[in-house]
């Protein structure tokens, strides 16, 4: 076996789809996290600059822009909560992922680069799953779910 080979072999034992997992969940959950938090006073007041925001810059269509920042707001909170505790993942990640659809579509089409690094940590987590240090393996392993446990909900 050559040192590439050994090197690539100790890699892929070091980094596992567990570590992987985690750091794609708390990744983009503190992005969104962060992005949800801006838009709200307290606890969970929209602030009046979060309502002009979607009037104005973020102008989806179909939607109204009361129904959109509240929708969007609350997809920020609850859906990086979701993530880190690893509950419901592949959800989570799909939502995230539609989101990140949506922004790149309707709001900036040209931050494909940024909307790409967040697509990609939720599409392994869609495809993947959300590891063994999650809830979602928790609930699995204790007979609640039903499935692998590394291809938990």
């Amino acid at each position: 076996m050559n040192t590439i080979t050994a090197l690539t072999r100790r890699l892929e034992h070091a980094i596992s789809h567990d570590l992987i997992a985690l750091a794609s969940r708390f990744s983009i959950a503190g992005v969104f996290w962060l992005s949800g938090r801006t838009k709200v006073e307290g606890w969970f007041t929209l602030t009046d600059t979060t309502f002009l925001l979607f009037r104005q810059d973020y102008a989806l269509p179909l939607l109204p822009p009361e129904w959109a920042a509240y929708m969007a707001t609350t997809a920020e909170h609850v859906l990086p909560i979701l993530l880190v505790l690893g509950l419901f993942t592949r959800f989570a990640a799909l939502g995230v992922l539609g989101m990140t659809a949506v922004i790149q579509l309707f709001v900036y089409p040209s931050g494909w680069p940024t909307h790409l690094t967040w697509a990609a940590p939720m599409l392994y987590l869609l495809g993947r799953g959300p590891g063994r240090w999650s809830l979602d393996r928790l609930i699995v392993s204790s007979g609640v779910g039903s499935g692998r446990p590394d291809h938990a909900m």
